[in-house]
């Protein structure tokens, strides 16, 4: 393999976790998943995001970071795989959508004390999901909490990961999902394994379908 440490990102509802698993059973690699069920106030988020945005993205920012540096200390990055379906930038990305100014700026102070304390993947498999589809996929893994997710916020977090991409050299890997089911359809899922053994400049590769 020649990429150490790869991260899946992708809009909420883009399968973000189905893949991660998937590839960490073919690479038997090390597999460093969200523990988004454990944030007591995602529930409360969704009914109230005025109200619980910054406790929201404040304890999602600090399990993350604690989660990322327990896992990559503890691994040898020249050597083991490791898989992981989120980056640390996406707390910071989401909280500039879901927080006010002020509450932000506090915010993204905090991101940059910790931020450099952890290593970043060597690629970055972005999966590109239109907003119907995510919606179906919302639906089908049926959280309760999920279903009143307006299209508006969903277009909103495609917008902030885009522009992030854009503007930083991540080398990312541009998947469109819309084409390609890793889970269903067994030829999509070895054209992203054969796609792993080529090199990639930073910034946007497209995957060839």
């Amino acid at each position: 393999m020649r990429y150490n440490f790869i991260t899946i990102e992708g809009n909420i509802g883009a399968g973000k976790t189905t893949l991660a698993n998937m590839l960490a059973k073919h690479f038997s690699s090390k597999l460093i998943l969200e523990e988004f069920a454990d944030n007591p106030f995602l529930p409360l988020f969704y009914k109230s995001p005025q109200q619980y945005a910054f406790p929201l993205e404040l304890f999602f920012m600090a399990e993350r970071y604690k989660q990322l540096k327990d896992m990559l200390q503890s691994q040898d990055l020249f050597s083991d795989v490791i898989i992981s379906d989120y980056l640390f930038i996406k707390s910071l990305l989401f909280a500039k959508i879901n927080l006010p100014e002020e509450e932000y700026s506090l915010y993204q102070k905090l991101f940059d004390i910790i931020n450099p304390q952890l290593v970043q993947p060597d690629l970055l498999i972005y999966l590109n999901a239109p907003v119907n589809q995510l919606q179906q996929n919302i639906k089908r893994r049926n959280r309760s909490y999920e279903q009143s997710i307006p299209d508006t916020y969903l277009l909103n977090v495609h917008d902030m990961y885009m522009q992030y991409i854009k503007q930083h050299p991540v080398r990312t890997l541009m998947v469109d999902t819309t084409k390609m089911d890793f889970l269903r359809n067994p030829d999509d899922f070895n054209k992203l394994i054969k796609a792993l053994d080529e090199e990639y400049e930073p910034g946007i590769n497209y995957l060839k379908l």
